[in-house]
């Protein structure tokens, strides 16, 4: 058992994906087509099932990683100091991608 995982985390390692992942490597990961083919017949398939609340989760996914990774977040801390004038559109993005997954999950019927 433990060869036949052995072989799918080498096979998912040889497809950068987790690599491009953590380095919010948007043009590479959106160009690996590892990547684009499944991220497209999810989204087709969730707009044939009509389902609104996974694609908008997703989407908030998408978006949340790339704000994290974007210059923005880079000048978030400077050398040791934190810069404190940045940090509070920091939190209002995240409160908002909070309080956007709270009504899709719980105060949206569909």
């Amino acid at each position: 058992m433990t060869e036949f995982l052995g072989q799918i985390v080498d096979f998912v390692n040889s497809t950068n994906i987790p690599q491009q992942l953590h380095e919010v490597d948007v043009k590479g990961l959106f160009s690996n087509t590892w990547f684009l083919v499944p991220l497209i017949a999810f989204i087709c398939y969730n707009l044939y099932k009509q389902a609104m609340n996974t694609l908008v989760m997703t989407g908030l996914g998408f978006g949340l990683w790339l704000f994290s990774g974007s210059r923005y977040m880079e000048n978030l801390v400077v050398g040791d100091k934190l810069q404190l004038d940045k940090v509070l559109p920091v939190a209002g993005v995240f409160i908002g991608a909070i309080a956007i997954a709270i009504y899709f999950l719980f105060m949206r019927s569909d």
